[in-house]
């Protein structure tokens, strides 16, 4: 009896909880000093927050509000700039071309001096316009643009008239002289003909040459532009650079008017000159 209830007092014993098992385990609490959690990082939203659907005859409607303005602009330089055209034609035709009996000018049409003073204010406008051109650009795309985009745009305003100015200059200092002094030398020794320069023809290559490297000498703006929104990379433009050497050399032998060829060769080459030069700015700087 004895050693029975001293076995049956230790098993009670040993089922006895101590104070450890009969506790449930304490919750781990969250430390005070925990460290702070680092800043989130600040999402670029999915959509500029000016950014509105509008219907599609809205979008049409205010592109030909935006390009209205631009032809405006150009036609009131053009006004403004037509009472001093004929000084301009003097001051660029004896610029151009040297001095002498063969290379004065000659008209073909009665109406062909006031034709030709209507092209010269008519490139005034274009050179002014091109500005303009880019500004409306960015007030239809300014809802849909980031800050940092409207910026850039901003930016290129007078970028582009400054740029359109060196292209003029370009064709003044460099590619007209040497094309016209091709041209007397290709027809300088012919013995059949007379060579003889219409004012209308003659003036409508420089005035044409002059536009276009106005618009050509965009192109490093276009590209800068172009990288600092995100639409593409310096790599990818230069695994193209085939594409765009093509389509330079089609648009030139387009808008250069001359069929041996030299002019057309000119303009392609500066193209390819501005293109390239521009991508090896963009891999210096690092972009």
């Amino acid at each position: 009896m004895g050693e029975e209830s001293e076995a049956t007092a230790g098993s009670n014993l040993s089922k006895t909880p101590t104070p450890e098992e009969g506790r449930e385990p304490p919750e781990e609490k969250e430390h005070l000093y925990a460290p702070e959690d680092p800043e989130p990082a600040v999402e670029r939203p999915s959509q500029p927050t000016s950014d509105e659907e509008m219907p599609l005859a809205d979008h049409i409607e205010e592109m030909i509000k935006r390009l209205a303005v631009v032809l405006i602009m150009a036609g009131v330089v053009s006004v403004v700039t037509l009472p001093f055209a004929e000084n301009v034609i003097n001051f660029l035709w004896n610029s151009v071309l040297p001095i002498s009996e063969t290379t004065r000018p000659r008209l073909y049409h009665p109406l062909a001096l006031v034709m030709t003073e209507l092209k010269v204010a008519s490139l005034a406008g274009v050179i002014i316009a091109l500005p303009v051109m880019v500004y409306q650009t960015y007030l239809f795309m300014r809802p849909g643009l980031y800050p940092n985009e409207r910026r850039y745009y901003l930016a290129a305003v007078p970028t582009s008239l400054v740029l359109a100015f060196v292209g003029v200059s370009f064709a003044y200092f460099l590619i007209l002289p040497a094309i016209f002094t091709y041209f007397l030398s290709y027809t300088q020794n012919a013995e059949v003909v007379i060579v003889a320069f219409g004012l209308t023809k003659t003036f409508d290559l420089i005035l044409m040459m002059m536009g276009v490297l106005a618009v050509v000498f965009q192109i490093p703006l276009l590209i800068m532009l172009a990288i600092m929104m995100g639409l593409t990379t310096r790599q990818w433009l230069a695994d193209k650079r085939l594409y765009f050497w093509s389509g330079f050399l089609g648009f030139s032998f387009l808008f250069s008017p001359d069929p041996t060829g030299m002019a057309p060769f000119l303009v392609a080459l500066t193209m390819v000159g501005l293109f390239e030069g521009t991508l090896l700015l963009l891999k210096w700087t690092g972009r």
